[in-house]
């Protein structure tokens, strides 16, 4: 079993990151991985079985940060409008803040194969899981209809972030992804109202 824990463990992420950003998942070969980290070849495969292993690991890591942190600004919010600003401007600007990994999350993790993605989807759970959260804490205090469905008013969230952020990826002019967020609750908010 691969070892999942050490500073190098981390070193091999990060250098992955840059990486696979900046030549795609596919053109990427371990070696580059390791040289990108200042390890030997051999070191990655004391932490990871495999290329495709180190873009789980990768993305599962990310995720728990992303859930973690979101989870501690949702905290501190009063209501369910604070939380849904509070979820769009935490995605917006949290991937601004990191153009690599907001590449391959958008990128690379959309080209892959059926274990990759099995690999992918518990911590993406646990992230669809607090939107919806915040939609029906919305029903259950009148924000919200109570006709919605929260599971598809989640898809829609998601998805309207999520392209916003694809958009940001590919663009050749550089923007601020984070002033994106007002206006993309204003205009998701109204929908749920």
């Amino acid at each position: 079993m691969a070892k999942r824990t050490g500073e190098k463990y981390f070193t091999i992420l990060e250098a992955a990151v840059k990486i696979f950003a900046r030549h795609g998942f596919h053109r990427t070969r371990v070696a580059d991985i390791a040289r990108e980290a200042g390890v030997a070849d051999g070191t990655v495969y004391i932490y990871f079985e495999k290329k495709e292993d180190i873009l789980v690991c990768l993305f599962q890591e990310a995720m728990a940060r992303f859930v973690e942190g979101l989870s501690r600004r949702l905290e501190q919010c009063e209501n369910p409008d604070q939380k849904l600003a509070a979820v769009i401007d935490y995605h917006l600007t949290t991937l601004g803040s990191l153009p690599d990994q907001a590449k391959v999350t958008q990128i690379e993790l959309r080209q892959i194969d059926e274990a990759i993605n099995k690999g992918i989807s518990l911590p993406l759970m646990h992230y669809f899981k607090l939107i919806e959260e915040v939609i029906t804490e919305g029903q259950e205090k009148g924000f919200y209809r109570r006709d919605l469905n929260a599971r598809t008013a989640r898809k829609v969230i998601f998805g309207a972030v999520d392209e916003v952020v694809t958009c940001w990826v590919m663009s050749k002019k550089p923007y601020d992804l984070g002033g994106l967020a007002k206006p993309v609750f204003e205009l998701l908010v109204k929908g749920l109202k």
